[in-house]
């Protein structure tokens, strides 16, 4: 792949391409400005850490299963108006989660709604958004570009964490209670998926893409010729997700809080930094794929991060452990344009939004099945530090089983 200086990709962006960038940016400092302070606002509200561990599971459950429908089915009933109904889900989704109590009611929400325990991509967005800019920027770029949009995707939740946290605190310091300010966030995070709807309005019909029957004649899911590399991504992201899903930004927030005392305000400085340098080393992925690979560069950057994933509930302060936590992110991201590349260029055209849905649905199915097991660990302080160190461990034994079983399947770009 031709190198090229990042400024230049940027600038050569098609309109709606920029648009796509706008829309991931409010998105996910949307996710990052709840994720923070969910785990904690659910405590206040009452719940215990088993409920909160099935409410959260049930989140990406329910993520997963409207994934699935919106995303094989998005080329045929149009990608704008798909977007359009994953940020209306947001917003029922954060105005139930504020207005209720109710375990019943707020497990409904968390089933059909879209919200991030994590801070990172749930949802139908990502997937489709992959496939329109793969259409739009070509083969020669991807990469590059890819690593730009996460990056971009790490700065808003970056500052989204900053914002969530920063604005509980301010709120508590001026006299409201705990519930109170964590509430004023979950309603932020409703009005900011209305800020998204109306920048998915501007979207225009370029980014959808002619479909025939033929295409969806060949195989189930929107998929053909491609079936096999698919489903075999899929398996092994959704290992890769339940280890992540192990240690989602709430659950390590949630456990600064009960290890060290961490508030909120601190909390979302800690999150603002980790996703800055995750960002940051998105950057870095595209220049070391050009001389390695991409199935290399996905593992080799892949694993060091995951050691050091092990290594936080290990440190005896907080500031060792912040500064591994730093560490780890600083490389933790690496792997993501990447992998997104590969999946875009180990299918044909006609499969990229089927393709990039279900590696998606997989990764949250196994992102999922995890909160429910982290959450009580937290509750032992013999065994706070299991979901780091079971994240970690699941999370190298993917990388080992990608590099065997991808090694030799090459990637178009």
């Amino acid at each position: 792949m031709a190198a090229s200086p990042p400024p230049g990709v940027l600038r050569a962006l098609p309109p709606d391409a920029r648009r796509l960038f706008a829309v991931r940016l409010v998105r996910l400092f949307a996710y990052g400005f709840l994720a923070v302070v969910l785990a904690l606002y659910l405590a206040e509200a009452g719940l215990s850490l088993a409920a909160i561990g099935v409410l959260l599971t049930l989140t990406l459950v329910g993520d997963t299963a409207v994934s699935l429908w919106l995303t094989t089915s998005a080329d045929r009933f149009g990608r704008r108006r798909t977007l359009l109904v994953g940020a209306g889900l947001m917003v029922a989704a954060g105005a139930v989660f504020a207005l209720t109590r109710n375990f019943a009611v707020l497990l409904v929400a968390a089933t059909i709604g879209v919200i991030s325990p994590s801070g990172n991509e749930v949802g139908p967005f990502i997937a489709i958004e992959q496939a329109a800019l793969s259409q739009t920027v070509g083969e020669s770029v991807r990469t590059r570009v890819f690593a730009w949009y996460n990056l971009a995707g790490s700065l808003a939740t970056a500052l989204g964490s900053l914002a969530g946290g920063g604005l509980a605190g301010v709120l508590q310091h001026h006299g409201a209670s705990a519930l109170a300010s964590y509430r004023a966030v979950v309603l932020g995070y409703a009005a900011l998926g209305a800020v998204l709807a109306l920048l998915l309005t501007t979207l225009s019909p370029a980014v959808e893409v002619e479909v025939t029957r033929d295409t969806y004649r060949e195989g189930r899911f929107g998929l053909h010729r491609s079936r096999g590399v698919v489903f075999s991504l899929a398996g092994l992201f959704a290992l890769d997700a339940f280890g992540g899903g192990l240690v989602v930004q709430s659950i390590v927030a949630y456990w600064f809080h009960l290890r060290f005392g961490v508030e909120p305000a601190t909390l979302g400085g800690i999150f603002f930094g980790a996703n800055i340098l995750a960002g940051a080393s998105a950057l870095a992925a595209a220049r070391i794929a050009d001389r390695i690979g991409l199935i290399n560069t996905m593992v080799l950057t892949h694993i060091p991060s995951n050691l050091l994933l092990i290594l936080v509930p290990l440190m005896p302060t907080l500031p060792l452990a912040i500064a591994v936590l730093l560490m780890r992110f600083s490389i933790s991201q690496m792997d993501v344009p990447t992998r997104q590349a590969y999946t875009m260029g180990a299918v044909e055209p006609d499969e990229r939004s089927a393709a990039a849905g279900i590696t998606g649905v997989a990764r949250t199915t196994g992102a999922a099945l995890a909160p429910a097991v982290a959450a009580p660990l937290l509750a032992n302080p013999m065994l706070m530090g299991m979901p780091f160190i079971l994240g970690g461990s699941l999370k190298i034994v993917y990388d080992v089983l990608l590099f065997i079983r991808f090694r030799a399947v090459r990637s178009r770009r």
